[in-house]
């Protein structure tokens, strides 16, 4: 028993609690970073394509009204 009264289970039982609790920290932020990631790609999808979309508009637009 170490001087505090915490026999070395209870310390090694304490130890394991909370490098579980660590694992689902780490496991959720995982999660979000990803999610993130995701949502930041599918805007960039958008945007490039908007930008395509106008710029193949704006071709055609040209090409029917220049002389």
């Amino acid at each position: 028993m170490s001087t505090n009264g915490t026999t070395p289970e209870q310390i090694e039982a304490d130890i394991e609690r909370q490098r579980e609790q660590l694992a689902a920290t780490i496991d959720e932020l995982h999660g979000r970073l990803e999610s993130k990631a995701r949502s930041t790609a599918r805007i960039a999808a958008v945007v490039a394509a908007t930008a395509l979309v106008g710029l193949v508009g704006l071709t055609v637009w040209r090409r029917t009204h220049h002389s």
